[in-house]
This record gives C-alpha cells, structure tokens and sequence, in this order.
C-alpha cells in the first residue's frame, strides 16, 4: 500500500506542490495509465468522503474512529514523509484508509444515506410558473416531501412532464412510497428525456434501501459513463464488490 503516493495525491488536490513539482506530477498523470487511474480512484474516494464526513460533529468522531482503523491496518510506526495539517491529515489518511479497506474487501455494506443526495428542485424560474409549482418546490428543497407528494400529483393532473414526474418520484422514494417510486422511475427509465439516467440511479438506490444490492449492482451496470455524476456509480459499483 503506498500511503506516500494517496500524500502526493492530496498536495496536488489541495494546490500545495510548487510550480516544478505540478508540472513533474502532472507529466506522469499523462505518461503512466496505472497511476492517473489510481488518482482518479482517489478523487473519487474523497469525493464520497466530503458527502459522508461534510460535517464538523462528524468529522471529529470519524478522525477518533480513524486512529483505531489505522492502527489496525497499517504500520503505525511506519514515518510520515510530509508533515500534513490535522484535517489534511485527516482526509488524505482516510483516503488511504478507505482504499486500503476496499481493495482487501473489508468494508461493509453501503448505506441508502450515504449516496441519497436529493437535487433542488428550480421549478419558479420559468415565468409561467404557477402558485402550486411554487408550494411544491417549497415543499421539495425544505425536505417536507410527504407534503409534496400531492402538489406533484395536482400539478402532474395537467402538466405531465419528465422534470415534474422526476421530482415526484424523489418525493416518493424520500416519503418511503417505494412502489409508487419505482414506477414513476421505470417510465422515465424507458423514455428518452434527461431525466432517463437519474431515474435509473434512482432505481439502484431503491435497492440499495431494501438492501438488495445484487439488484442494485445490476441496475448500476446499465448506467451509461456520461451520466453526470458517473463518479458515485462508481463508488457504489465498488462499495458493492
């Protein structure tokens, strides 16, 4: 495991290499395959860390719990090469650590909380935006969607569009009407508009609700790489290993 290399990673990350040393890093990021793919996989660790450990409560706690894990999985002995700040230390150690876990496969299941990151909805920028779009989306960005689950269903009465039905079925999945969910999520899935991607990563995270994570890998497997946040399935599909 080579804890220098996830170091490095972080300095050019955190924009604390000089001049020479970017342009010789980013030289072998262009000149060595195995190397930008494993940066890739660090960015896209850190990326699952901010979402996990956003918070300043949490992350005091995942740093106590941090020590534990590295002494248990790595030599605790073994010298640090640059001196780093304690939450720079923090995130690129537990990055380490997080790699380290995946590749020896002893993480445990993903959670439902962990990748559920509801959009915000923007639906009064349009001005014929009418009174019921607007309490909706009230509703929707104050994460009170049992109260927008009847706006969407008044609204949908008359204007039956993929953006109306998307956000009805978040509100579904986050007001635990899981069936009325999928199958909101499965027209989509079967149509053409943007929304057809959402809904299907939408559809894996029902399953991973239910904690069905073979169907949940499969469904992954069938998200396209252009997908704009093609980073989380990633580290789900991962996870899920």
């Amino acid at each position: 495991m080579n804890e220098e290399r996830y170091i490095l990673f972080d300095q050019y990350l955190q924009d604390e290499m000089t001049v020479e040393e970017k342009n010789s890093f980013e030289k072998q990021l262009a000149e060595d395959q195995e190397f930008a793919a494993t940066f890739e996989t660090f960015k896209a660790v850190n990326l699952q860390l901010e979402n996990k450990f956003g918070y300043e409560m949490e992350r005091e706690v995942f740093k106590e719990n941090l020590t534990k894990i590295s002494n248990k999985h790595f030599n605790a002995n073994k010298p640090k090469v640059i001196p780093l700040r304690p939450w720079h230390y923090g995130v690129a150690a537990s990055a380490v650590i997080l790699i380290g876990l995946l590749l020896y496969n002893y993480n445990q299941n993903p959670a439902f909380e962990d990748f559920n990151h509801p959009e915000k909805a923007y639906f009064t920028e349009r001005s014929d935006a009418d009174a019921v779009l607007k309490q909706a989306e009230a509703a929707f960005n104050s994460e009170e969607y049992k109260e927008a689950v009847p706006l969407f269903e008044s609204i949908l009465k008359t204007t039956n569009t993929p953006e109306i039905q998307y956000f009805y079925g978040v509100s579904l999945l986050e007001a635990n009407q899981i069936k009325k969910a999928e199958n909101v999520f499965n027209t989509l899935k079967s149509g053409t508009s943007v929304y057809k991607d959402k809904a299907t990563w939408n559809l894996a995270l029902i399953k991973l609700k239910q904690k069905d994570y073979e169907a949940c890998k499969e469904i992954l497997l069938t998200i396209p790489q252009d997908y704009e946040d093609y980073v989380e399935v990633q580290i789900l599909l991962k996870e899920l290993e």
